[in-house]
C-alpha cells in the first residue's frame, strides 16, 4: 500500500505539473488542485523532482526577494536578486542571537548587513569575472545559484576571432547548524574549450564592536574565505574546483572557529533530510506536498542554544533567543512531538519550564514573553490571554508527547493557567483580557472570542490529561466548565455580522474579523456555515489570504492558517482545499517564497518561523483531523477532498511510540466512504471503515 499509493501522489504530481490539460482529460474534466501552478498566473519557481523549487531566470527580471535561514547560534535574512543586466544581488543580515546588546531587550541580538561577493577578487586567466548572467536560483533548504561569467575581452589570434573564456560558478548560501556563522560555498567550472587559471585571493575582513554596546563586552566578527593565501589552480575544460567562506562572530572569551564548509554543508543537507523524512505529507497535489515539506523546515531549524536552554524563536531579524506565549506555546509546541524532532521537543519543555518560573499564589499574569536568554521578561499590551495560550498548548502537548513522567511535569502549569482563566471569567461566562495577539493593533475589547476558545480547548485537553494521570476529579470539573463555557461562547459572541450568521470578536463589534475561526478551530461547529460563509466571502478573503478585518488590508498569515484548518475541522474540506491551494500556490511559488509569512504591511512579509507549524497543522489537525485524547489515543476525523483517491501521513512520531503511518483511502471513485490504515513498516496495525468527515478513536502502541 505504501509503494502503491507513494507511487500514485508522485505520478500524478508529476503530469499535474507537467501535462495539467492531458491530467482534465484523464479526470473527466474533475476540477484538480493538483494542477501546475504555472496555470494559476504570477507564479516564477517552478518544482523540481528531488523537491528542490527552481527559479529558471528568464527575462521577468529585475526581481528581488528575500528568505530566512536560522542555525543553533545564527540566523540570516537574505536579500537576494537578479539585476535588468542578469547580474545577481545579495545582501545578507546575519543575526546572532547570544551576542546580546545594550539594552538587553527583545530585539537585542547583534545584526549587521553584509553586502560583499567573495567572487569579486576571483582571476581567471589574470582577468576579473564579469558579464554575469544568472541561469537559476534554487531552494532547498539552502540558497543555491548558477550563474555564468566570461573573463578577459574578444581578441584576434592569427586571423580569426577567438571567443572570451566561459566560467560557470555556483555559490551557495546557507547558516551552521550548530556554530555562530553563516557559510558560503562557492564552485567555479571552467565550461569554455581550453585550460584556464584561475586565481582565489585570500580575503579576511574584521569587524570589532565596541565594549559598551556589548551585555560581554566587545563582539569580533570576521568575513574571511578559507584560503590561507592566494590559489592558483589549472582547470581543464570541465573540471571544477570549490572554495569556503563564514562570516562569524564571537565574544572576547571566545575564538574564532576554523570550519570545513563542505562538512557544514553535510551537516546542513542532513538537517533538512531529516525534516523532509519524518512526517511526510502524500497526496495528489505536489504543490501542497511541497509547501509541507518546506514549511517543517523553517518551523524546526529557528531554534536557538541559549544560556536559558534551548528556545524557538520566531526570527524576522527581530525575535531571537525569547519565547512567547502564542508563538511558541500555542503555535508551535503542540506540533513538535508529531516531527519527531529531539531538538524540538526539548525546547517546548523548555519554554513551559520557564513560563512556570512566574506562576504566583495571588494569580497575578504570567508575562507574554520571556526574553534575552530567559534573564528578563515582557507583557507591555497586558493580559492577552497568554495564559489560555500556554494552557492550550502545554496541555496539548503532554498529550501528544505520550511520555507520562512530561506530562506529570506540565501538569502544575496546565492547572495553574486553567485556574487562572477562570478567575477571569466575566459575568457572561467568558475569559476576560486586556487584549490578544495582536496586542491592541485591532480592537479586541475586554473579552475576546480568541481567548475564550483556546481556553475551552484547554480545559477539554487537562480533561483527557487529567484521565490520563489518575485525576478524575479534576477531569469532571474540567469538563464542566468546558462545558460552560461553551454555552457562553455561543451566548455572548453568537451575532449576525455583515450579514453573515457567525460571531462578534467583542462586545461591540460590528464589522467581520478573521479570528472568527477560533470555534472551529476548537471544535465548536454550532456556527460553522455562516462562519465558513464569512471567512471566504470577498469582505475577508483576498488573493494573499484573510484580512484581519473588513474593510482594511491587513493580513496576518497566522489568521489564514488558523482558518484553514478550521475549515477542514468543520467538514468544509472542497471549500478549503481551493483556498489552500491558491495561497499555497503563491507562497511557494510566486515572488516572495517559499514559507508562510507574518503579515503586511507590517513586518515586510518576513519569514517568521511558527507561521510554518501553523500551515503543517492544517494537514495533520485539519485534514487528517488529528486531536490527541490521551498519552497513546487520538481522535481521527479524516477530510478527504473531492478528487483525491487517497492521501498520507508518514512517520508520525508522536504518542511515544515508534513511527506509524496513517493512510486514508478513497472505496471506490465518486464515494464518500473511506478506508483509514494505521501503519507501521508496511504492516497493517488498525484498520477502519469511515465515512469522510467521520471521526474514529486510535489507540496506538
Amino acid at each position: 500500500m505504501k509503494t502503491d499509493l507513494a507511487f500514485w501522489c508522485n505520478l500524478r504530481g508529476r503530469i499535474a505539473c507537467v501535462f495539467p490539460a492531458l491530467l482534465m482529460i484523464l479526470l473527466g474534466g474533475v476540477h484538480v488542485w493538483g494542477m501546475d501552478a504555472n496555470e494559476m498566473g504570477g507564479s516564477r519557481w517552478e518544482i523540481c523532482d528531488d523537491g528542490a523549487i527552481r527559479w529558471v531566470v528568464d527575462d521577468s527580471v529585475p526581481h528581488y526577494d528575500h528568505i530566512e535561514m536560522s542555525g543553533e547560534k545564527v540566523s540570516a535574512v537574505l536579500r537576494y536578486g537578479v539585476n535588468a543586466d542578469g547580474s545577481f544581488s545579495m545582501e545578507r543580515s546575519v543575526v546572532w542571537p547570544m551576542l546580546r546588546t545594550v539594552p538587553n531587550d527583545t530585539h537585542a541580538s547583534l545584526t549587521r548587513r553584509f553586502g560583499m561577493d567573495f567572487l569579486e577578487g576571483v582571476m581567471v586567466n589574470r582577468q576579473t569575472l564579469n558579464n554575469e548572467q544568472v541561469d537559476s536560483v534554487t531552494l532547498d533548504g539552502k540558497l543555491t545559484v548558477v550563474s555564468r561569467f566570461t573573463a578577459g575581452h574578444t581578441r584576434a589570434v592569427k586571423g580569426r576571432r577567438e571567443l572570451p573564456h566561459v566560467i560557470e560558478a555556483t555559490r551557495v548560501y546557507f547558516p551552521s547548524t550548530t556554530e555562530a556563522m553563516l557559510c558560503e560555498r562557492y564552485i567555479l567550472k571552467n565550461i569554455g574549450e581550453r585550460a584556464l587559471e584561475v586565481v582565489i585571493p585570500a580575503c579576511r575582513m574584521v569587524y570589532e564592536t565596541p565594549k559598551e554596546q556589548g551585555v560581554y563586552g566587545s563582539y569580533t566578527l570576521v568575513a574571511s574565505t578559507d584560503c590561507d593565501g592566494t590559489l592558483t589552480r589549472v582547470l581543464a575544460p570541465g573540471e571544477s574546483f570549490d572554495f569556503g567562506a563564514t562570516i562569524q562572530g564571537y565574544k572576547e572569551s571566545e575564538g574564532e572557529t576554523r570550519v570545513d564548509v563542505s562538512k557544514e554543508m553535510s551537516a546542513r543537507d542532513d538537517f533538512c533530510r531529516l525534516m523532509r523524512g519524518n512526517l511526510v505529507f502524500e497526496s495528489p497535489d505536489a504543490v501542497l506536498n511541497t509547501e509541507f515539506a518546506f514549511a517543517k523546515i523553517r518551523a524546526c531549524e529557528s531554534i536557538f542554544r541559549t544560556k536559558g536552554g534551548l528556545m524557538q524563536g520566531p526570527g524576522g531579524e527581530a525575535y531571537y533567543a525569547a519565547i512567547w506565549a502564542n508563538d511558541q506555546a500555542e503555535y508551535i509546541n503542540p506540533f513538535f512531538p508529531y516531527m519527531g524532532y529531539a531538538t524540538g521537543n526539548e525546547s517546548a519543555v523548555n519554554a513551559f519550564m520557564h513560563f512556570a518560573r512566574f506562576m504566583n499564589d495571588e494569580y497575578r499574569p504570567i508575562p507574554s514573553s520571556i526574553i534575552a536568554e530567559g534573564d528578563s521578561w515582557w507583557g507591555a499590551a497586558g493580559d492577552r490571554g497568554d495564559c489560555a495560550m500556554i494552557g492550550y498548548g502545554a496541555a496539548r502537548y503532554a498529550l501528544a508527547s505520550g511520555d507520562r513522567e512530561q506530562a506529570l511535569r506540565l501538569w502544575p502549569l496546565i492547572e495553574w493557567c486553567l485556574e487562572y482563566s477562570r478567575r477571569k471569567t466575566n459575568d457572561a461566562g467568558v475569559v476576560a483580557s486586556d487584549s490578544d495577539e495582536l496586542e491592541g493593533r485591532f480592537p479586541s475589547g475586554d473579552a475576546n472570542l480568541c481567548t475564550s476558545s483556546l481556553h475551552y480547548d484547554a480545559l477539554s485537553s487537562a480533561a483527557y490529561l487529567a484521565d490520563e494521570l489518575g485525576k478524575g476529579d479534576a477531569a469532571r470539573r474540567y469538563r464542566h466548565e468546558a462545558a460552560a463555557l461553551r454555552g457562553a461562547i455561543g451566548r455572548h459572541f453568537a451575532a449576525n455580522v455583515e450579514g453573515f450568521e457567525a460571531y462578534r470578536y467583542y462586545d461591540g463589534n460590528d464589522v467581520l474579523r478573521s479570528w472568527i475561526c477560533m470555534p472551529l478551530v476548537t471544535g465548536i461547529f454550532d456556527r460553522k456555515e455562516g462562519t465558513v460563509a464569512a471567512l471566504l466571502s470577498p469582505r475577508l478573503s483576498t488573493p494573499d489570504g484573510l484580512l484581519t478585518q473588513s474593510g482594511t488590508s491587513t493580513y496576518w498569515d497566522r489568521t489564514t492558517l488558523y482558518a484553514l484548518r478550521g475549515i477542514f475541522a468543520a467538514g468544509e474540506r472542497d471549500s478549503a482545499i481551493g483556498f489552500m491551494r491558491r495561497y499555497s500556490t503563491t507562497r511557494l511559488l510566486g515572488d516572495h517564497v517559499p514559507y508562510p509569512i507574518e503579515a503586511w504591511p507590517e513586518g515586510n512579509q518576513r519569514h517568521l518561523s511558527t507561521e510554518s507549524a501553523l500551515y503543517c497543522r492544517i494537514v495533520t489537525e485539519g485534514m487528517f483531523g488529528m486531536r490527541p485524547t490521551g498519552l497513546k489515543s487520538f481522535d481521527m476525523t479524516p477530510q478527504l477532498p473531492e478528487g483525491w483517491p487517497a492521501m498520507a501521513l508518514r512517520r508520525v512520531c508522536a504518542y511515544g511510540v515508534d513511527p506509524f503511518d496513517v493512510v486514508v483511502t478513497r472505496r471506490s471513485e465518486g464515494s464518500e466512504k473511506l478506508t483509514v490504515s494505521i501503519e507501521r513498516d508496511g504492516k497493517r496495525l488498525h484498520g477502519f471503515n469511515v465515512g469522510n468527515g467521520e471521526t474514529v478513536r486510535v489507540k496506538i502502541r
